[in-house]
């Protein structure tokens, strides 16, 4: 084999062998997800009932709401109460909590694993804009 391409982006590789030319479609994105980089296969390869998600990201966010109810419903007077519960530091739940301010449609799209590439808990804890506009274009997850 003489020559060997391999194109991330695209995913094909081309194999040139004595003017033989065999080119490899691979349907496939490379995702950065908590610092690390994922394979994201199309969800037709996938079938129906598999989910490509992105668990630490759904499992804070349900902490987040399951907190906030906690709070909400009086079941827990305080964060610094609900940390004790919960065996936490008090700034952990906080910056869970701040994940309940997210738009409707990055939820939507951290639950079916759609969110924008290298998009973490650890950079959705450091600021989440109020506005749901700003989050979009912060997070990069465009429009509804």
């Amino acid at each position: 084999m003489s020559g060997l391409l391999f194109d991330m982006a695209g995913a094909e590789r081309t194999i040139e062998d004595g003017g033989r030319i065999l080119r490899i479609r691979i349907p496939l994105t490379i995702k950065k997800r908590g610092g690390r980089k994922e394979i994201v296969l199309p969800p037709h390869l996938l079938g129906d009932t598999a989910k490509q998600e992105n668990a630490a990201l759904v499992i804070a966010l349900a902490r987040a709401h399951r907190w906030a109810h906690l709070l909400e419903t009086g079941k827990v007077d305080s964060v610094a109460a609900l940390a004790r519960q919960v065996g936490v530091d008090p700034a952990y739940i906080s910056r869970h909590l701040r994940l309940t301010l997210l738009a409707p449609d990055i939820v939507v799209t951290i639950l079916d694993g759609s969110e924008p590439s290298g998009l973490s808990l650890a950079k959705l804890a450091k600021d989440i804009p109020v506005v749901w506009g700003e989050q979009r274009e912060t997070f990069g997850t465009g429009n509804p």
